[in-house]
């Protein structure tokens, strides 16, 4: 039901089929819960986390959830997806067992545990859904209160929609911005961060978003007086509750026992929050946890037996029962037998879940029996591998990972055309079976990176140099007037048009809700970002400088960067995020945790441009594409002279592309971002001075050099020195691991390959500061003279 009827517009016996057809939805939900936490104990799952305790309130949700609203939830919402239409009992056993085929957990694809829930906004090719013909739920992570700063995004998307004109009223995300975001969060998960700085954010920006807390009181055993003020989170944010002369929240407190007063509660809070883009918070109080946070414990532990009574009398689905038995919806016995069905129905359900879990595993344990027995005939080692089969066979519910650990210890007992033909085999199944659990890191669609192609900035004859600043400005400028759906906000970034003036006069030409200044809230500015390219925006988030990025990276690495992966390719987010670091004088700024970064967000491009072109060369190739990505600019570069292009828009730096930017014979020299320009002061002395060294740009570090192209360099000058101005062991190891082991430059050296890179410590203040902090030309070429005095001392006398 995507709308609740009210008893004024239908009859009696029409309420009443809507009550039972909820009644019976909690009873399904609650035997699922049940049953699953035996699945659990049982062994059959690995780990349970459920939501029971929680069905009445999430059937009032469900009621007022309309189709294109989006859910941004948490691990307990089960009945909603439910009541939606999105979650089946086959479904919700699929995922308890981690089934690995999207077509029979459409969730993650056993990607994630149970209780984690997305729907479909993508199609089998990565093509967007039309979000406003279904009922959406962005995908979970367990992260307690992650799922807040993408809930904010999701929310503004209808503001941005209904309000920037220039947008086609006609697209499938969006009916005039009539969409509303739904949160859903524990009540000692309130107690992150996370959550005041989007409910902070959300009442700024006035975004039509309801946000209900399910409070039972524990945030696993630890009771609310130990996570909330007052033990009461309404109670402490009713600061937040509007009136005649400020914005702000509508507050609701409802019980989550009280079936009608949950359903009212959820169609006023709908209402306003649809109609007038107003934030709302639902404090759902006095819920129990019939089984306890999960399946790793027990609550009698922690509940003692005053808390445990009032738990059995107070259970939501209970309170219901016998809600309706007073008011006559029903009986005591009709309900006694739908709850009976219920169990029969999830019986039924977890069996065939369980059936087609094995099915394909059964196929791949016979046909590792098969091969087992085939090679063992001509084996001298028969015997030992018939067991093996033999010992496989007898697997009632076997894994593949059983399959996998007996055919490569069996590989090891054979020789000749045996080995090949199991070695084959065992090529063969990993090929076909690796993908089920690490596919879709990155796009597979046909917006992918893989399909844009380099285009060259062009330039007038008399081309003017000017601050590189303009070519980012103009650039945008051209994007914005190009592409109505981006959009760039950030701190600063909107009257005064960033620190560096990049978006200058941008603002004023497209207005605040396209170009507009963000808080001090780093976390939600990257939420903005992450749910409204989940909505079909392109936006850019702007972090200030890299090393605020610290603040954003568990949001970036735990959502951002798994969204692809963890929804199997069902859903994505198109986000650029725009900042600037690198080579600055001083502690703060100045810092490059870039080994941190790139290790910490894979699924995200890492692109590192070393001037303004580069950088917007970069904006230009990303929007064409359907993938997230970093773009870092150099801190210091705004107020060199570039020479600005004539087709701002259109030209494209390819991504995962390294460039030489100095050919040479006598050694490679790789780095990125702001030090290239130190790496060329000093190649122009080591030149001076006899040594002719071949520069590399890599631009990307994510992708890195995908043509290996680097490898091509080292074979031609036999040595090779990684600069970088990360720690030791940071952003230089990943960077000569890709060079030495992925591209095998080892073959093509003469001497050891070398780093440089900044000192173990943040970068000190002042200019002497970073002289002594990074490396500098002169430690650049006293490196590199080393190199060649290894190989001739002769002509390379030691400096020292």
């Amino acid at each position: 039901m995507s709308k609740s009827k009210t008893a004024e517009t239908i009859s009696f016996e029409d309420f009443k089929k809507e009550v039972l057809t909820d009644f019976k939805i909690a009873s399904v939900s609650r035997e699922c819960s049940l049953l699953g936490r035996k699945e659990v104990l049982t062994g059959k799952a690995k780990f349970g986390i459920f939501g029971d305790g929680k069905e009445v309130p999430q059937l009032a949700l469900a009621k007022a959830f309309q189709n294109g609203d989006f859910r941004s939830g948490y691990y307990r919402d089960q009945t909603f997806m439910m009541a939606i239409g999105e979650l089946s009992i086959v479904q919700f056993f699929a995922g308890l067992y981690g089934h690995a085929d999207v077509n029979f957990d459409p969730m993650s694809a056993g990607r994630q545990m149970g209780g984690h829930f997305a729907t479909h906004s993508l199609d089998e090719n990565g093509n967007w859904k039309n979000l406003t013909k279904q009922k959406n739920s962005s995908a979970d992570i367990s992260p307690t209160a992650g799922q807040m700063p993408r809930l904010l995004g999701l929310a503004q998307a209808s503001k941005i929609y209904r309000n920037v004109s220039e947008i086609p009223t006609e697209n499938n995300f969006s009916v005039k911005g009539n969409e509303v975001a739904w949160g859903t969060i524990g009540n000692a998960s309130t107690s992150e961060g996370l959550f005041f700085e989007t409910m902070n954010a959300a009442g700024v920006l006035q975004v039509p978003m309801v946000m209900s807390v399910w409070d039972d009181e524990y945030g696993i055993s630890v009771h609310a007086k130990y996570q909330t003020t007052k033990e009461n989170i309404s109670e402490i944010l009713k600061g937040l509750q509007r009136d005649e002369e400020n914005n702000g929240y509508e507050i609701f407190r409802v019980k989550g026992w009280d079936y009608p007063a949950l359903v009212d509660t959820y169609q006023k809070a709908a209402e306003v929050a649809r109609a007038e883009h107003v934030p709302v918070l639902i404090h759902v109080n006095e819920l129990t946890q019939p089984q306890g946070h999960s399946t790793s414990g027990s609550h009698e532990r922690y509940k003692n037996a005053e808390r445990l009574a009032w738990e059995t009398e107070f259970d939501c689905v209970a309170q219901m029962k016998k809600w309706m038995i007073e008011n006559n919806i029903s009986s005591a016995e009709d309900l006694e037998e739908i709850e009976a069905a219920s169990k029969k129905e999830v019986l039924e359900g977890k069996k065939e879940a369980w059936a087609n879990y094995l099915t394909a595993i059964k196929e791949d344990q016979a046909a590792t029996v098969a091969i087992l027995n085939q090679v063992a005939q001509s084996s001298e080692n028969k015997v030992f591998i018939e067991k093996y089969a033999n010992d496989i066979a007898a697997i009632k519910e076997p894994i593949r990972k059983d399959l996998l650990v007996v055919t490569r210890k069996v590989l090891r007992m054979l020789s000749g055309s045996n080995r090949e033909t199991l070695a084959t085999w065992i090529s063969n199944f990993i090929e076909r079976i690796q993908p089920k659990y690490s596919s879709h890191l990155h796009s597979e669609s046909k917006q992918n990176i893989a399909s844009t192609t380099e285009v060259k900035p062009t330039y007038d004859a008399s081309a003017e140099e000017v601050d590189a600043r303009l070519v980012l400005r103009d650039n945008f400028d051209k994007i914005f007037a190009t592409y109505p759906e981006t959009l760039i906000f950030g701190e600063d970034a909107g009257t005064i048009g960033d620190v560096n003036q990049g978006l200058e006069g941008m603002q004023e030409k497209y207005g605040e809700l396209r170009v507009s200044d963000a808080g001090i809230r780093e976390a939600t500015i990257l939420g903005q970002g992450i749910g409204m390219a989940m909505r079909g925006l392109r936006p850019i988030a702007e972090i200030q400088y890299l090393d605020y990025l610290l603040y954003a990276i568990q949001i970036m690495s735990d959502d951002l960067a798994t969204l692809q992966y963890r929804t199997h390719g069902r859903q994505k987010s198109p986000l650029i995020i725009r900042t600037r670091g690198h080579r600055l004088e001083g502690i703060w700024h100045s810092g490059s945790p870039m080994g941190m970064i790139i290790n910490a967000i894979r699924g995200i491009h890492v692109l590192v441009p070393r001037n303004m072109t580069k950088a917007a060369g970069f904006y230009n190739t990303l929007l064409k594409t359907d993938e997230p990505a970093l773009v870092i600019e150099c801190l210091n570069g705004y107020r060199l002279k570039e020479k600005m292009p004539t087709n701002l828009g259109e030209f494209q730096t390819p991504i995962g592309v390294v460039e030489t930017i100095k050919e040479g014979k006598d050694i490679t020299l790789v780095s990125y971002g702001s030090t290239l320009r130190i790496v060329e002061q000093a190649a122009k002395e080591l030149l001076e001075n006899g040594i002719d060294a071949e520069i590399i740009d890599i631009q990307s570090l994510l992708p890195f050099d995908i043509s290996h192209d680097i490898v091509k360099s080292v074979a031609k000058t036999n040595r090779l020195l990684v600069i970088d101005e990360d720690v030791p062991g940071g952003a230089s190891a990943f960077i000569l691991q890709e060079i030495i082991e992925n591209q095998n430059a080892y073959k093509h050296l003469d001497s050891a390959p070398q780093t440089l890179t900044a000192k173990a410590h943040r970068p000190s203040y002042g200019t002497d500061g970073d002289y002594f902090s990074k490396p500098s030309a002169e430690d650049i070429f006293e490196k590199v003279y080393e190199m060649m005095n290894e190989s001739n001392p002769s002509k390379f006398p030691k400096l020292y």
